[in-house]
């Protein structure tokens, strides 16, 4: 625990090695980190490598009560993994209540050496992480939501590489600056910790140049305006094009539902070398919040790089189809005052997940039976006008249900937003793998002319998905990873209140396609 002040106001902060944000890991593509994690404060704790494959080594990736037991107040737990095949920007955060609103840090993973990017190499790298900050303590402020039945209050600031910028009524705030040279390149590492929100990110008076999303090259692209959801990462060239100046950097909520959200913008400096620090900001005016047509003009634009070194390997021929419908419901809850006798959740297929008191992952490894069932659906249990909206039975179903998939299996998912109580943009991340981004559409998927569009050839590739407001996508993956890997959506309130799953991959007859045997201190429950 650490005492830190923001927006004028100290809390005690569960934090790594008493840094917020947490420090950032360099490594290179395929080597193995060995992290010890020693747990000193009153809660359970694990940590989850972001977007690391964790080729047969399930047991290290971190989410609590999935693929282990959390690292209980006095033990340490050493997560050993190795970076198989990827290079590019990730995170790490906890994966428990909600610690990850301060425990979070970025994975910078370097090439190997001597192997180029392949855009003109970049004068200097910046790693810049968002994130969200309440005055109030986080584990009080979702306690308090459960027990209402309602939703959480929102955050009080946006931030920036941990600084919220020019707050209001608090002058001691520093924004974070970047300090650039005219001429020079820099590669921006960013990173989107929010708990639950979408952001936008621009410069004033700048242009972006996309290479790279979810530590995956894309085809490069020119862009003012970056939107980046809860768990994903963006890696953008920033030319310093001026002569001299400082700029306004704005980090800005993005939610085009009938949803509150912390409406206040984060901000920082590209401040170049040689400006007085007295002289006037440039400023830019973030989009406004509901700017639909802003995040989809970036989002359309992402193309897997697919080159010869780095080629997109998109499924063509599907063994699983799946159906999955991801959005909001209402069960009842006599207790629930605030929310008259109702508590508001959240489910995939109708499926409110609980979490298990035992690991998945062991449980499945060691047979332990009771712990779930393998029965998923694979369609919604109900046909209904998704996007549409209203429902007169709002009540979901619980369970802890996983989906089976044969090792090496290709599966095509739809993931369908509903309108119950509100449609709302998901960003999906799904634990183990990547999967290629085939199609998107507002409204209600059409499986007969939907497909005749799919992108087969350049498919965005990533780890998380933003599942577009009253809208679907539909992503591709071959289950080559054998373990149990958690999908959930990255909203944190959403993953509360439900709005989870996991896929259990069979292990495969190959030496290479099991998965290994547990690490000798792998956390008890």
């Amino acid at each position: 625990m650490k005492n830190i002040t923001r927006l004028c106001s100290s809390k005690p902060t569960v934090t790594v090695n008493g840094r917020y944000p947490g420090p950032t890991i360099y490594a290179r593509e395929d080597d193995t980190l060995l992290i010890k994690v020693v747990n000193h404060v009153k809660y359970n704790v694990s940590i989850h490598w972001h977007g690391v494959r964790q080729v047969r080594t399930g047991w290290a990736d971190g989410p609590a009560y999935i693929t282990q037991c959390p690292i209980q107040p006095g033990q340490v737990y050493t997560y050993n993994y190795t970076l198989t095949g990827q290079r590019g920007t990730l995170w790490w955060h906890a994966h428990i209540l909600w610690l990850r609103a301060t425990v979070y840090g970025a994975i910078v993973i370097l090439p190997k050496r001597g192997v180029p990017y392949p855009f003109p190499k970049p004068d200097h790298e910046k790693v810049i992480v968002l994130g969200e900050w309440w005055k109030s303590d986080t584990e009080n402020v979702i306690n308090e939501a459960l027990k209402s039945g309602l939703a959480p209050n929102v955050s009080d600031a946006h931030m920036i590489n941990g600084r919220p910028g020019l707050a209001k009524n608090c002058s001691s705030d520093q924004g974070y600056k970047l300090s650039v040279k005219n001429g020079k390149t820099y590669l921006l590492r960013l990173v989107n910790a929010a708990l639950n929100e979408e952001l936008f990110f621009k410069v004033a008076g700048h242009l972006f140049t996309v290479v790279e999303v979810d530590a995956v090259y894309v085809k490069p692209f020119k862009i003012d305006t970056i939107v980046i959801a809860p768990g994903q990462t963006t890696n953008v060239l920033l030319t310093a094009s001026k002569s001299t100046g400082k700029y306004l950097v704005t980090a800005s909520p993005f939610m085009d539902s009938p949803i509150a959200v912390d409406n206040v913008t984060a901000t920082a400096t590209v401040h170049y070398s040689g400006t007085l620090s007295s002289s006037p900001t440039i400023l830019t005016l973030p989009p406004p919040q509901n700017a639909t047509s802003v995040a989809t003009n970036f989002t359309n634009s992402l193309r897997s790089l697919n080159s010869k070194k780095y080629p997109a390997l998109v499924p063509t021929t599907i063994d699983h189809h799946l159906f999955f419908t991801v959005g909001l419901g209402l069960n009842p809850c006599p207790t629930c005052k605030a929310g008259n006798g109702s508590r508001v959740v959240a489910s995939i297929n109708n499926v409110t997940f609980v979490m298990p008191k035992i690991a998945l992952l062991p449980a499945h490894y060691f047979n332990i039976s009771g712990v779930f069932t393998p029965d998923f659906p694979k369609n919604p249990p109900h046909v209904f006008n998704y996007s549409g909206g209203s429902v007169t039975n709002m009540a979901t179903e619980t369970g802890t249900r996983l989906y089976k998939l044969p090792y090496n299996a290709t599966v095509q998912l739809v993931l369908q937003d509903t309108g119950i109580i509100a449609p709302e943009n998901h960003p999906i991340h799904l634990h183990g793998y990547n999967f290629f981004e085939v199609g998107r559409g507002i409204g209600n998927f059409n499986p007969k002319k939907d497909p005749n569009n799919f992108n087969l050839v350049d498919p965005v590739e990533r780890n998380t998905i933003g599942v577009p407001s009253g809208g679907w996508v539909v992503i591709r993956f071959r289950a080559d990873n054998p373990g149990v890997w958690f999908m959930h959506c990255h909203l944190e309130v959403h993953t509360t209140w439900g709005l989870k799953m996991a896929f259990l991959v069979e292990n495969g007859k190959g030496p290479n396609q099991s998965i290994l045997p547990p690490p000798k201190d792998f956390p008890k429950c």
